[in-house]
Order: C-alpha cells, then structure tokens, then sequence
C-alpha cells in the first residue's frame, strides 16, 4: 500500500490538464478546457476539465473525478496502479507499507497478467542483445531491414529462443504462475498439462497500452516453411482485446497531436520504419479490419487521418467497405498509395525522409475522390458496374454527417462520373431517409419492452419513482452545499466563529440518508469533523471509493458557465445563492427534514388504517398529531427564512 505522505506530494504535483491532455485534445474556453469525450462516440466535445477544481466531467456518460479516477476509467488501472502512473510520470519516488510482491497469487488478476508480459518483454528484448542466437538470428534480422539500436530499444524488440520451454521455463523458475503465462497466450498448455513457448524461433514486437504498459505481443516467424504461419499474436485476455489497440499508439500519440493528424498503415515494420525516419505519427492496425474504437482511439487527437497503402490494389479494394466508418465518425479521411511492390516501409527506407514526405504530400487524395477513381477504372464502360458503383460512392457520402462537405462531395462525384447532380443528391437523400427510418425504429423498439405495449403505458410506478427521485435530489442538494461552502464561516443571526460545514452536520444528526453514497459521504464528513479537521472538495475528490468521487464530481462540476463579460454584454445581473447564504444553507436543511416528516406521517396514515385497536390508534394519532406540529413549525420556519 502506498503511504498517504507519498499519495498527497503526488496529488500536488499532479497537473489534471497535462495528464488528461495526453490521452484527449483538449481546447481552453475560459476558465476550462473542452474536449471529446474518450469514453463515448460523440461529435459536439461534452468533456469538460477544470484545472481550478482539479476535476474532469465527461457530460455524455456521466463520468468524473481526479486525474487518478480518469486513469482507473480509461486504462482499467487500479487506485495504486493509476497512482504509480502518475509518479513515474512526475518523477516522485513511491513509498509503500511492508508487501511482498512474490505473492502473486495475491495481486489481482489483471496486474498478475500485466506483471507476466511485462517480464516476457524484459526476457524477449535480453535475448534479442545478450544471447548468441538472439543476436544471430533475430538482431540480424532487424539490423537487415534497417532498424537502428535506438528504434529497437524504444520499441523493446525482441527474440523468444527456437526452444520448447526457453521462456515458459524460466518465467516459472522466477515464481510466475502458469495460469498467468497461459491466460496472456505466452504460454500453450500440452495435452499431459505441461506448458511450452508459443513464440519459440520468432522475432518479437510487443504491443503497449495507450500508458505505455506492454499487453501483448506479435512474433514473426524467420523460417521458409509455408506450414508454418508468418506471425502469431496473442490471444485476447483480460489485458489485451485486438480491436481496442493500435500498434504505436503510445508512441505516436503527442505527434498525431502535435501535427493534426495520423497516419495510418498496415504492419509492425510499417510504423517502426516510418517513426525512424522522424515521422512519428503513424499507427498500425496491425492486420486486422480497422475498427470503430481504433477510429475513437485516434478521433481523440486529430480528426484527420492519412491511410498509407500498400501498392497491392487487389489488398486496396478489400479495404475500402470498412474505410466508411472513418467517414461515419466525422473525421477527415485522405488516402496515399505506393509504386507496386512497395509498402510505407519499404518506400521510406528507399528514397529517405524528405522525398517519402514530399510523395505523400503530392499524391495524397480525399477518400471519396480516390475510391470513385479506382472503382471507375474496373468498370469501364459497363453500365451495370457503373450504376453499381455510383450507388456505393453516394453510400460512402451518405455516411459524412457533415451535410456541407458531403454537398461538396456530391459536386465533385458529379463531375467525375459524369452524372447529374440532381440525380446524387436525390440518392443521397433517399438513403438518408432508410438511415432515419431504421434508427427511428430500433428507438422505438428499445424505448418499449414486449411486455409494456406503446399504447399503454404504465402509470402505477410513477409516483414511487418520483418520490425517490425527489430525496435523493435534496440529500445531494446537501452534499453540494457541504462541498462549495462548508469551510466558510456562518455570518447570519451573529452567529460567530462556527463554520458552515460542521453546523449543517449538527442541525442533521436527527436525519436518516437514504440515499447510500450520500449516507456514506455525511458520514466522512462528520467522522473528519469529530476529529479537528474540517474536509474539503479535495479529499472526496481523491477519495479512493468511487461513488464517493463519483458523487463529488457530479456536485461540483456544471456544464455551463457564464462567461466573464456576461453582465456588459446583457446588462443581467444572475443572483446568486452566495447573496443569501442563510437562506440556502437553512432553506435546503429544513426542505430534506420536512420530506422525512412528510415520509413519517405518511408511514403513521398506513399504520392508523391497519390499527386493530382503539388503543393502538390513539397511540399512533398522538404521534401523528406531534408530527403535524413538527411540519407546520418546518413550513413556517421555511417561509420566514425565504422571505427574508
């Protein structure tokens, strides 16, 4: 466990700005920074971090919190994983209590499978250096397609020995369990329950994680047999899902970031070719159709993506159907393809850095334009394969949500394909209109279950759900005063050196939270109280249970503020709760106990109706009767405390 004296210089070293800015592009308005979301699809930005609060808000799914909490929902990482991140990124030396990490069947599952790979990367790249068959066979191999000994370090490249158990042996030997070596697929189990190396006599890549962290691996096989199979990656685990993942990521990602925009290519060689040569943001899918996260990994930082093609056309035309995602997620597409026989990789290492960037820049196109050229010249005069094609290129412009650039689009295919405008727009809306129509009906059919036709409706639950909704509204109501102003003096009624926050937790010590994570939060709040401190937004920001900062964050942020020149520009004055802080302190306390009594006397009317006895219901209208009392002393209190 990390000791809280190393937990708060973290914490204060922290800049919320900077660690969010390296995962999401973030732009300032006014006095906070806006961005798209990282954790849902979106095109209008509803993210939102405050680096006065110290706090992100991501208004879309409901997220929020700390540096820390952002980390934890983004990467999956623990609170100490999310923690040690954030040290190493800031240079601060982690202190913990007395552990002993060759317990490994102790850590969790997933740090258990990120521990195995990251030992397997240390193993793989020593072998490649230290041993006499790595340098050999796989340093060689890698020295001969033209990686430097900076490039091989940097990517931690590696050499798993031609042996059966050259890994699986020794990652035993060091305390690894095998149920971790065959879980991350570094491992393969024998019929007789014996482990061997899946990657024996290949070169390797691993493949980081968005923080850096390696997940998995892709082994080339240098062996002529055409039985065996060129590469083999890892399976997918609980680390490592393929389609999440783009191999360079964490290596690219300032660049992408920094230039406006991403190259994308197919291999491993590809990008590790390409970054050499000083072009640094360039990504891999490393083999697999790209994907709508892939595309949502790179939307994060620029909306224009490059797509550098191999020179095989057949390999080309296989791809396009999937480039339409690209399209349907708002993003920039251009398109770059190769003389045959060369790939990115190949290209850069024959002609250099300057002509490689000077024949992108020269022959770069717009994805639409480049697909209606190359699908034209299969068609040739063939009217059938023409129709055919002209339907696909309005397809692929009906995807862009942009109605103004694909009108531009509809232009250019106009002219290109030699057909009327007219003709493509009335296509393209006559498959914008199915879109519509299709969505609007998958609403429909989710918005209703089999068993609650549309028609009717139920009402019977109605009352029940607002009444929760209402406490659990004032109970939050409370926990948002506490937070903006419990460390503020009272200055009302000469009431003198009593702070807000430890007052409001005395006027409720008669009053029962519903509401659990608000229970739990009062409870913090009067257990630090009662021990001489007075806690701020800061440490529920920090605090290690979720739905705490969850909570917290939810209070604090807003998605709207004014801006600083409001008043001159309208001439409206916006009051302001701050004016009369009695009034919002007594008002939002009295208005949560007056729904508790209200709870109360409606719980004394049940039991009135279900007395048995004259007694008992004598009993239970005295009650009731104080209670009423208790009511119309809060109602008058309210009303005289907003008045004034």
């Amino acid at each position: 466990m990390i000791i809280k004296s190393t937990i708060d210089r973290i914490m204060e070293a922290t800049d919320i700005v900077e660690v969010i800015g390296e995962f999401v592009q973030l732009k300032k308005r006014g006095a906070n920074y806006v961005g798209l979301s990282p954790f849902a699809n979106e095109r209008t930005p509803s993210f939102t971090v405050s680096p006065a609060k110290g706090i992100f808000k991501d208004f879309s799914t409901g997220k929020g919190g700390s540096a820390v909490t952002f980390l934890m929902e983004l990467e999956k990482f623990s609170y100490p994983e999310a923690l040690k991140w954030l040290a190493k990124k800031y240079g601060i030396e982690v202190e913990e209590t007395i552990d002993h990490p060759e317990n490994k069947e102790e850590d969790l599952r997933r740090e258990s499978l990120m521990i195995v790979t990251a030992f397997a990367a240390k193993f793989f790249h020593e072998s490649l250096l230290d041993s006499e068959e790595g340098r050999n066979i796989g340093l060689s191999y890698f020295k001969e397609r033209g990686f430097s000994t900076e490039t091989i370090k940097k990517f931690e490249l590696g050499y798993s020995p031609d042996q059966w158990e050259a890994f699986t042996g020794t990652a035993i030997n060091q305390g690894y369990q095998q149920q971790f070596l065959e879980e991350s697929g570094l491992s393969v189990k024998r019929d007789n329950g014996t482990l061997y190396d899946r990657y024996r006599g290949r070169v390797m890549f691993p493949i980081h994680s968005f923080t850096g962290r390696v997940i998995a691996f892709g082994g080339r096989t240098l062996k002529k047999d055409k039985n065996v199979p060129k590469y083999v990656n890892s399976p997918e685990s609980e680390i490592y899902h393929k389609s999440n993942v783009l191999y360079g990521l964490y290596f690219a990602k300032k660049a992408i970031r920094d230039e406006d925009n991403c190259y994308l290519v197919e291999g491993y060689a590809d990008v590790l070719s390409v970054h050499q040569a000083g072009i640094e943001n360039v990504v891999a899918s490393s083999g697999t159709s790209l994907t709508s996260e892939q595309i949502r990994l790179i939307g994060r930082f620029t909306q224009n993506i490059t797509i550098l093609y191999d020179g095989d056309a057949a390999g080309i035309k296989a791809s396009l159907r999937g480039l339409d995602m690209i399209l349907e997620a708002g993003l920039n597409v251009k398109v770059v393809s190769f003389p045959d026989g060369h790939d990115p990789d190949s290209y850069v290492r024959l002609v250099g850095t300057n002509a490689f960037k000077k024949h992108i820049e020269e022959n770069k196109k717009d994805f639409i334009l480049y697909k209606a050229n190359l699908l034209l010249k299969d068609a040739g005069n063939d009217p059938i394969k023409k129709a055919e094609i002209i339907r696909e290129i309005v397809e692929s412009i009906a995807k862009i949500p942009d109605s103004i650039k694909a009108s531009v689009f509809i232009k250019e295919c106009s002219y290109l394909l030699q057909i009327d405008e007219r003709s493509l727009l009335s296509e393209l809306n006559k498959m914008r209109q199915a879109k519509a129509k299709k969505d609007g009906q998958q609403q429909q059919n989710t918005r209703y279950s089999p068993q609650q036709p549309p028609d009717e409706p139920n009402f019977f639950d109605e009352p029940e759900i607002q009444e929760a909704k209402d406490e659990s509204s004032q109970e939050k109501e409370i926990i948002r005063l506490l937070l903006l102003y419990g460390n503020r003096m009272i200055d009302w009624d000469g009431i003198a050196n009593t702070y807000i926050g430890p007052f409001m937790i005395a006027e409720l010590g008669d009053v029962t939270f519903e509401h659990p994570v608000c229970k739990m939060f009062t409870d913090l709040y009067r257990q630090e109280v009662e021990n001489g401190v007075l806690p701020d937004d800061t440490y529920f920001i920090h605090h290690q249970d979720k739905g705490i900062v969850d909570l917290t964050v939810t209070m604090l942020a807003t998605k709207y503020t004014l801006s600083e020149n409001w008043y001159e520009m309208h001439r409206i004055m916006i009051h302001d709760e701050q004016d009369n802080m009695k009034a919002a302190i007594l008002g939002a306390i009295f208005h949560l106990k007056k729904h508790k009594v209200g709870k109360m006397l409606e719980n004394l009317r049940n039991e009135l109706q279900k007395a048995e006895t004259e007694a008992d219901q004598e009993i239970l209208l005295n009650q009731y009767m104080r209670m009423k009392k208790v009511e119309k002393m809060i109602s008058d209190f309210l009303g005289s405390v907003i008045i004034k």
